[in-house]
């Protein structure tokens, strides 16, 4: 009979489920009134309710049927109180079905890394701009991220009461990536988005250099790389520490396999092995296309301010 699909692909079509699952816990949580916000670090460093309950249904489904994976949530919790009501069993079929690259047909369980962002853009979703806020799954092998899951838990949210809500985004490298129609930016036009709610002189003197037709602020790493994928912008730029590695590795994987590409504002690729330190302490430099117009171009006071 037919042979079973590689672990992979096992991997990521169940991070699909798991990532619907979570979309449902933000949207139950939101429309529940009480979000439990917590400061973590201070006022722009929220956790809710909603990142609690997501990262425990994500990490404990993905664990149950993956037990020997290594799963990095962004939130440090117990996963002691997990409830049978949040856990997901079920797989996207059409996942299973795509074949499996030949490089990564041989991965064991204990060579997988996954990052989890369990609500990407929690500030945004405490103040309702909705849109913003993405579910981040990310399969890291070899230090590679090489398959990733974006959900956007209110994607459509603005089209009206009738509205189907939500939409997933999945890649493989080697594959390509689903779930949204790859557009990319008006040529000639230079397009930063960038963030909303961690502004600093430096993230702003990078910009002003690059000399932009325009600026996005928008809030979010998921929903930054969705801005690139889906051409609204040209360039993905954040001169500042700050971002973690839950926040890139389902991104950088969806980004890489249609053909763009992110580092820091070094120009050094990010690792996602166990054992490296979360933040990305270098920034981010993120394109679909033209990467090296806009790397060459940051400034070296900026470089010299990020150290990596």
């Amino acid at each position: 009979g037919m042979a079973s699909p590689a672990l992979l692909m096992r991997v990521v079509a169940s991070a699909y489920s798991v990532a619907e699952k979570a979309a449902t816990i933000v949207r139950n949580v939101m429309a529940a009134g009480d979000l439990g916000i917590v400061e973590k670090t201070g006022a722009n460093d929220l956790q809710t309710k909603a990142d609690r309950l997501v990262q425990m249904s994500i990490c404990a489904s993905l664990a149950r049927k993956f037990p020997k994976v290594t799963i990095i949530g962004e939130e440090e919790l117990s996963t002691d109180e997990v409830t049978e009501d949040l856990i997901e069993d079920g797989h996207c079929e059409e996942i299973l079905k795509k074949t499996c690259p030949a490089q990564y047909t041989g991965i064991k369980e204990e060579e997988l890394v996954i990052w989890v962002d369990p609500l990407d853009g929690t500030k945004e979703y405490t103040e309702g701009l909705l849109d913003h806020v993405t579910v981040l799954i990310g399969i890291a092998y070899g230090g590679k991220a090489i398959a990733g899951v974006i959900n956007q838990p209110y994607y459509n949210y603005e089209a009206g009461a009738d509205a189907a809500l939500g939409r997933t985004i999945w890649g493989v490298l080697g594959i390509g990536a689903f779930g949204f129609q790859l557009t990319e930016a008006p040529a000639g036009k230079h397009i930063i988005v960038t963030t909303r709610s961690h502004s600093s002189t430096l993230v702003n003197e990078c910009i002003s250099a690059l000399n932009p037709d325009s600026v996005i602020r928008v809030g979010g790493a998921g929903n930054k790389i969705i801005q690139l994928i889906e051409g609204k912008a040209s360039a993905y730029i954040f001169a500042s520490p700050g971002c973690k590695k839950w926040d890139t590795c389902a991104p950088e994987a969806i980004l890489h396999a249609v053909g763009g590409k992110i580092t820091d504002i070094h120009g050094n690729s990010f690792q996602y092995n166990k054992e490296v330190k979360h933040m990305n302490s270098a920034g981010i430099l993120a394109t679909l296309r033209n990467y090296d117009y806009y790397a060459s171009r940051i400034p070296n006071t900026v470089k010299q301010s990020l150290v990596p």
